[in-house]
């Protein structure tokens, strides 16, 4: 496919004494780059300016020049080293106006810390005249958006967030990335759908699209992971909505024809989870979770979602006879067990029975247990060694599946990974009853 449309060129402004200094490293930058390279919008530029106002003013002018969108972060703070209002106006040469809607969020976030808000504050309403706000749920520290003309009948859109991290990225996700989806610009529209995938490794997923991952193709299909979830970002910018909404469907059904066995959703904080939660809210049926070893992930993931009526709950113990002594009500049978056998692993048949007994007790449909997450103690850097990890799935038949995995790799993934690898064989055995 050609491309018929030019792609978006961005900058980004770090902004502060403690930047240029090397007091503070420049996180910002970088996960509004990567966030920015999601989107398909090319990061040509990175620029760095300490607290001067003449400075800051020179650094706009220069990214509005040759960005087409620019994104700032710092400087919106209350005190006089805080710049960043005073250096868009300027350089839109207008002049500072309050916005009565900014100061009060900024009163009420002072009135329920039982606090006076300082007078000082009241510059953090100020905007230059035809600006917008963007609003700021977690602080004091609204955003600015404004678009600055050029000579040339153009314009550079710059979005200027605070410097705090946990603010501005739910800034930039709230606001700033769909008014860039919404509006494009210069008459280009930029629509964005995210696919996700669990089964398979980067370098398998990547030979499997093939030139469908290529930089120059349109729309544009970027492939990123984290903790062993795979997502393909579709980015598609024409003149049309139509047309870009035309180009996505086609490149989705084009991806779901080479590799749809990973597939289970879309959507950027979408994950196998909630697939889970979706398909058993269809079938009316409830589930819990055992998680055994060193961890217990999916009792987390899964409590965090909201209104999951059908998620029961989830227990953890440190191995199968902790579990076993916890289910059974023949408390002399599973002490003998344990007294006789120190050593030896409750036997499966033992095991699976222990497991049914669980299940009529708490009356759930459906049982997941993870046996097990390893230690991420190691005497030795590097990827842990491999070691088998079982999974077991009570159906609302009663029927058991069992599925055996070796796995391994690094610690910071390989707990998650195997989360996930359990999910997915729940997912498979869900749709297996629903076919």
């Amino acid at each position: 496919m050609s491309n018929p449309t030019k792609q978006l060129v961005a900058e980004v402004i770090s902004i502060g004494d403690e930047m240029t200094s090397g007091a503070r490293l420049d996180t910002n930058g970088q996960w509004l780059s990567r966030r920015l390279g999601e989107m398909g919008i090319h990061v040509a530029f990175h620029s760095t300016v300490g607290d001067t106002l003449s400075h800051n003013v020179d650094v706009f002018r220069i990214a509005a020049n040759r960005a087409d969108l620019v994104i700032a972060t710092g400087g919106l703070g209350p005190t006089r080293d805080d710049l960043t209002r005073e250096a868009l106006a300027e350089l839109a040469q207008q002049p500072l106006e309050l916005r009565q809607d900014a100061l009060d969020h900024i009163l009420e976030l002072f009135t329920k810390r039982n606090r006076e808000m300082p007078e000082r504050n009241q510059v953090q309403a100020m905007f230059p005249v035809g600006s917008e706000q963007i609003f700021n749920p977690e602080g004091s520290a609204p955003g600015i958006d404004i678009v600055i003309h050029r000579t040339n009948d153009s314009h550079s859109r710059i979005f200027a967030l605070p410097g705090v991290p946990a603010e501005m990225k739910r800034m930039f996700d709230d606001t700033v990335a769909p008014r860039i989806l919404e509006q494009g610009h210069g008459g280009t529209i930029i629509q964005h759908l995210v696919m996700k995938f669990f089964g398979t490794g980067e370098s398998d997923m990547e030979q499997r699209l093939g030139e469908m991952i290529s930089r120059d193709r349109q729309p544009r299909v970027g492939i990123t992971v984290s903790k062993a979830t795979i997502s393909l970002r579709i980015t598609a910018t024409s003149t049309a909505k139509a047309e870009c909404d035309r180009q996505i469907a086609q490149t989705r059904q084009e991806i779901l024809d080479r590799v749809s066995e990973f597939y289970f959703g879309e959507g950027e904080h979408y994950d196998q989870q909630h697939a889970i939660v979706e398909s058993l809210a269809a079938r009316g049926d409830s589930l819990m979770i055992i998680e055994l070893g060193m961890a217990a992930p999916l009792g987390d993931w899964f409590a965090a979602i909201d209104q999951a009526d059908c998620y029961h709950g989830g227990i953890s113990f440190a191995n199968r006879d902790q579990l076993s002594r916890f289910i059974t009500s023949e408390k002399r049978e599973a002490q003998e067990h344990h007294d006789n056998n120190a050593n030896t692993p409750l036997p499966d048949e033992v095991f699976g029975e222990r497991l049914h007994r669980f299940r009529k007790r708490h009356s759930t449909d459906w049982l997941l247990v993870v046996d097990s997450y390893q230690s991420l103690t190691q005497t030795s850097p590097g990827p842990l060694p491999a070691q088998d990890v079982h999974f077991y799935v009570l159906d609302p038949s009663g029927a058991l599946h069992v599925d055996h995995q070796s796995m391994g790799g690094h610690p910071d993934v390989i707990q998650p990974r195997v989360a996930k690898a359990a999910m997915r064989f729940l997912r498979q055995r869900i749709s297996d009853l629903n076919k």
